[in-house]
């Protein structure tokens, strides 16, 4: 067998990254690629690997998932993840989960531990109980900044719609040298929805998709516009149909945009190996590393190029 050569690429979420933000934003996606990375550089599969990058995310608080989610319309966390193996189709999510520090690990158990794909609030926080998940107060996952955002929205005349720009979510996709896909998606939602709002992150060809014969994509943005299109699954369509990964996120994204008005980012992988991190809206940080080469950025048209030798040295935290 042909010997691929792995890839991973992640993001951290699009829309609006404030200046202040940035830096916590970059070094948190560069860090999430490398540890993926090193699952694959070590012979680990694709699911590892993007479970290992989403993880990282979760407990960094830059980003809404895991650790630093926002609050919903009563002050409370609820987190949403999904897990796609490419090989076989199988798939594992968690929607409305509270009190854990990991929904992408408990999505993980749900593939592959039951026979089912989604798990919700109590039947999931049941689950992670009887896999042994240990819970943490709700409180440990509220940071300072997502609890003044909360009572920002909760002022009369504020709209949270425009909160709702620099939010995302986090996502990976990989190929494994075994020439297998992947991708995990995890997110704390929108920012004081109502509560046991389910976005496109649980839901399977929205927040993420993985095939073999085609490709692996994670998707940020809108969720309800996500899910009206069907996001990742359009995308994995148009590379079926020929595209470039490429071109096939810049199409899926522009049709989501004239047809609901929704803006977006998405991350993709072809059967290949070919990568693409495209964003209709302002900003999306991401990161790739593809024969050891890390790239990342958050601007459109901004691509910073370093050797993982480099980048793992400046990192300094032992990978």
């Amino acid at each position: 067998v042909g010997r691929m050569k792995p890839v991973i690429v992640v993001h951290g979420g699009a829309g609006r990254i404030f200046r202040e933000r940035e830096e916590g934003c970059r070094a948190g996606v560069v860090r999430a690629a490398l540890r993926g990375y090193g699952v694959l550089r070590q012979g680990g599969s694709a699911v590892d690997a993007v479970e290992e990058a989403v993880r990282s995310m979760e407990d960094d608080p830059h980003f809404n998932a895991g650790c630093g989610s926002v609050l919903n319309e009563k002050g409370e966390v609820e987190m949403d993840a999904i897990i796609m193996d490419g090989k076989n189709l199988d798939s594992g999510a968690v929607s409305a989960v509270k009190c854990i520090a990991n929904p992408i690990k408990l999505a993980r158990l749900v593939m592959e531990k039951t026979k089912h794909m989604l798990l919700t609030d109590h039947g999931a926080h049941l689950f992670a109980q009887a896999m042994g998940i240990p819970e943490i107060p709700g409180e440990k996952l509220v940071t300072e900044r997502s609890r003044e955002r909360w009572k920002k929205n909760l002022e009369p005349d504020s709209n949270p719609e425009e909160f709702q720009k620099d939010l995302g979510t986090v996502g990976a996709v990989a190929i494994d040298s075994e020439g297998n896909v992947a991708c995990a998606t995890s997110t704390g939602g929108l920012s004081n929805k109502l509560i046991g709002r389910v976005g496109d992150t649980a839901c399977i060809g929205s927040g993420g998709y993985a095939d073999n014969h085609s490709g692996a994509t994670s998707t940020t943005g809108h969720g309800e516009s996500i899910m009206k299109v069907v996001l990742a699954r359009l995308i994995l369509y148009h590379m079926e149909q020929g595209m470039s990964p490429e071109a096939a996120a810049d199409t899926a994204l522009d049709y989501m945009k004239t047809r609901v008005g929704g803006l977006g980012g998405v991350i993709v992988v072809n059967k290949a190996g070919e990568w693409a991190a495209r964003f209709s809206t302002k900003q999306m940080s991401w990161a790739t590393v593809k024969d050891d080469n890390l790239h990342y950025g958050i601007y459109a048209g901004e691509q910073h190029i370093k050797s993982v030798d480099e980048a793992l040295a400046s990192e300094g935290e032992g990978f």
